[in-house]
């Protein structure tokens, strides 16, 4: 429920001084990045930090400028409040530095069967999780499959953005919902190459930010893929690969700690090194400014793990 006239001018999305179903569709296009940009707003807009709302759910006419009349004295009292345009709960970070981490430890787990198909092979994927969900949204990424369709499920093509080589996702229900026994994805794929499908499927924040939404608040996302134990130790292909700049490494932590991830030359000298303390479950590093072109080995290493995956660094 908004009670604020700052929610009503950061829902109306399409700029028609209305709250409607279209204003949810505007942002969720910008949230699965098949639009850039809201086509009939700005990002931002600055209300008079003096104006003062008659009613706060009508609050359009609302002055978004200041005259000065006497520029020879200084103007120290002028002030605006800024709204972002989409953000009803006052969460974005305007400096653009790292956002506020309000999420909890906990991380949801969605499930996918586990197989290998051959080149040519046609599957259905469906996601599951044991989870009370209001929502979530995540980037899926797929290497070596070809999209044939999005069928219908909890969440349907609606729910979706395609790209090239992933897909957004973005779903949400009206209350709590328990998935248990229900499906919440379903996607059929055509293999291009001989594959096992938990080493070319990842969930992370490539394009659209991974969390969920639960009683407990937001939540992490993680890939499991029945076979594989739950709280096991997991680096999945780097995204995309080949890469040119940057690229994502993903990889599970059986249980928070210290890990390092060193990237090699195929020489086997040391181009890049990171260490730190990761959270259990679902974990990502951006990497780049590698300076160095060609096929490279990254290896991920905890006291009780060791992995090694390829990648190719292209100019």
């Amino acid at each position: 429920t908004f009670t604020s006239a700052y929610q009503m001018i950061a829902a109306d999305a399409n700029n028609s001084e209305t709250i409607t179903t279209l204003d949810a569709f505007q942002i969720r296009k910008v949230i699965l990045q098949l639009d850039e940009y809201f086509p009939n707003n700005t990002s931002w807009r600055f209300v008079d930090g003096d104006h003062v709302f008659v009613d706060a759910l009508n609050p359009w006419g609302y002055p978004e400028a200041i005259n000065v009349l006497n520029l020879e004295e200084d103007q120290l009292d002028l002030d605006f409040t800024g709204v972002k345009v989409g953000d009803v709960n006052a969460s974005s970070t305007p400096n653009l530095q790292a956002a506020v981490e309000d999420r909890n430890n906990g991380t949801i787990s969605f499930n996918a069967e586990d197989k290998q198909v051959q080149a040519g092979d046609i599957f259905t994927v469906e996601l599951t999780a044991d989870a009370a969900l209001a929502g979530c949204q995540f980037t899926l990424n797929y290497n070596n499959l070809e999209l044939v369709s999005i069928n219908d499920a909890l969440a349907n093509a609606d729910n979706f953005g395609q790209h090239a080589d992933a897909l957004t996702m973005s779903w949400n229900d009206s209350a709590i919902r328990q998935l248990s026994d229900e499906v919440l994805v379903s996607l059929t794929f055509q293999a291009t190459a001989d594959l096992q499908l938990s080493e070319v499927l990842t969930i992370n924040s490539r394009y659209t930010k991974a969390e969920a939404y639960t009683a407990q608040g937001v939540e992490h996302i993680g890939l499991t893929f029945s076979g594989q134990a739950k709280d096991a130790y997991v680096l999945y292909q780097n995204i995309p690969n080949p890469f040119t700049g940057i690229t994502t490494i993903g990889f599970d932590m059986a249980e928070a700690g210290n890990a390092s991830l060193e990237i090699r030359s195929i020489e086997g000298k040391l181009i890049e090194s990171v260490e730190g303390y990761f959270n259990k479950g679902y974990n990502e590093l951006s990497i780049k400014d590698l300076n160095t072109t060609g096929l490279l080995y990254y290896t991920l290493r905890t006291d009780d793990f060791s992995a090694t995956k390829k990648m190719i660094l292209v100019q």
